[in-house]
């Protein structure tokens, strides 16, 4: 589909009322991850936490393989992190020792000797923790990350951006997924509706692809969920997840009780993730979203034939310990989130950004 194209997605507070510069320089965008676990301090995978500037995961990852001489695969990481800005990730390097490396009869295997990390360091790239755990650290198992981004030439009405803010503090934001899942002018779902119509692609690019197609569908359904105005009360047939967890349930009306747990940021509406399976939503949900998602018959058949089994995704999120700071021209945001949302859907809500 030559002619797609990302639309804008509606905002919920009215819009952004001010224009600012993001990522001017690296200090201007810091993000820290939040592992879900504690790494266990022995075991065959060796858990570095490194800072790095203007490099990006993927570029790390083949780093540290070259440096260990192990397989590409034999990496593991929690999420990917743009190189724009300073960001602190965790990695895992699977590096038996003779000791530890046993096969299944239990003869030892030849372990490898451990680097030393300390040789990666330069101006962009700094090991702050080496400890090792018995397993390898997989994708999305983070609790969240935190943020601290300084906006810059920021010019607008403060008084409605603050505003803005504290509706967000309380009643949260859109969680869409951001504008760098879909690429540049949304062409990884171009790139997704041609490897559907049969274009071959490698192993990497076909993740990459079906991401694009489901997020698209699912702020799709978000964006409806803000035109009718109840993308953070409910709907009957809702599938409500917990704040703070992934247990769901079933709401088959939404009553007063409900709707004030949903006020109070205790649980939040979900939308597909689309793929096999039977959709857990029923009644006004349901509907809602089959009437978006047969828009798209090319991504939803898509999604089905690559057998992507069907998910929920909470439709808003609630920043924690959101706090700001104007400064002359500047202004400074801190906050958590919890893993898979991102930080441009907060930032898009007050302020056009460039950068």
């Amino acid at each position: 589909m030559s002619d797609f194209s990302i639309p804008v997605w509606p905002h919920a507070y009215g819009g952004p009322v001010a224009t600012g510069d993001i990522k001017a320089e690296p200090e201007d965008f810091v993000v820290e991850e939040i592992l879900s676990f504690i790494p266990e301090g022995s075991g065959e995978h060796v858990f570095l936490h490194i800072e790095k500037i203007g490099e990006n995961t993927e570029y790390v990852a083949r780093l540290l393989a070259r440096h260990a001489g192990v397989r590409q695969r034999d990496i593991g990481y929690a999420g990917l992190k743009d190189r724009h800005g300073r960001t602190r990730q965790w990695f895992s390097v699977w590096l038996p020792t003779p000791k530890q490396a046993l096969g299944p009869d239990q003869q030892p295997l030849p372990g490898k000797p451990e680097p030393d990390w300390r040789a990666l360091e330069n101006t962009q790239l700094k090991i702050l923790q080496v400890i090792r755990h018995a397993r390898k650290l997989r994708r999305g198992v983070l609790s969240g990350n935190r943020f601290e981004i300084v906006l810059r030439n920021w010019q607008g009405n403060r008084e409605v951006a603050e505003q803005q803010l504290r509706q967000i503090q309380t009643q949260g934001f859109p969680n869409y997924f951001g504008e760098q899942r879909f690429g540049h002018q949304g062409r990884n779902v171009e790139k997704a509706l041609a490897m559907f119509a049969g274009d071959r692609v490698k192993r990497e690019q076909r993740s990459i692809y079906l991401s694009a197609a489901r997020s698209f569908l699912f702020n799709q359904i978000l964006a409806e969920r803000l035109y009718t105005g109840t993308w953070n009360c409910g709907l009957a047939g809702e599938v409500c997840k917990l704040q703070g967890s992934n247990s769901q349930f079933v709401a088959a009306s939404i009553d007063q009780t409900l709707m004030e747990r949903m006020r109070q940021g205790e649980t939040h509406p979900t939308g597909a993730l689309w793929g096999k399976g039977i959709c857990a939503a029923g009644g006004e949900v349901l509907a809602l979203e089959q009437r978006i998602v047969s828009r798209y018959p090319s991504l939803a058949d898509g999604l089905l034939k690559a057998e992507l089994e069907q998910d929920r995704r909470a439709l808003r999120v609630i920043p924690e310990d959101l706090n700001w700071q104007f400064e002359k021209d500047s202004l400074l945001l801190r906050f958590g989130l919890p893993a898979g949302s991102y930080a441009t859907a907060l930032l898009r809500e007050i302020v056009q950004t460039s950068g």
